[in-house]
């Protein structure tokens, strides 16, 4: 039962960075944005939110869904927390530099 209320809470953590990055006005969310901030971790929260709900009936195939959602989780936090850091240094190495990043454009 857990598992399925955290799959149900990022379903609509999803919809609201959905939501959210729509309305911002800072910049142009390009397709890698959609996808690694909500497109996936919406499907990943909803194997894990499926799951919980197959598992009475198929516990084996439900755990092999918490395993993929699992992973796909974790791989798109890896690749959020490097987009991260590649942002910022390169606008730390811009504005050393006494260059014009993105953000002062």
């Amino acid at each position: 039962m857990l598992w399925g209320v955290t799959g149900l809470s990022g379903v609509a953590y999803a919809a609201v960075v959905a939501r959210r990055m729509a309305k911002q006005i800072a910049y142009k969310p390009d397709l890698g944005d959609w996808l690694f901030f909500v497109v996936l971790p919406f499907v990943g929260y909803l194997i894990l939110a499926v799951s919980a709900f197959e598992a009475p009936a198929h516990p084996e195939e439900a755990l092999m869904g918490v395993g993929a959602a699992t992973l796909l989780l974790l791989f798109m936090g890896i690749h959020n927390a490097w987009d991260s850091v590649a942002y910022l240094v390169y606008v730390s190495m811009q504005r050393r530099r006494g260059g014009s990043s993105r953000d002062d454009e």
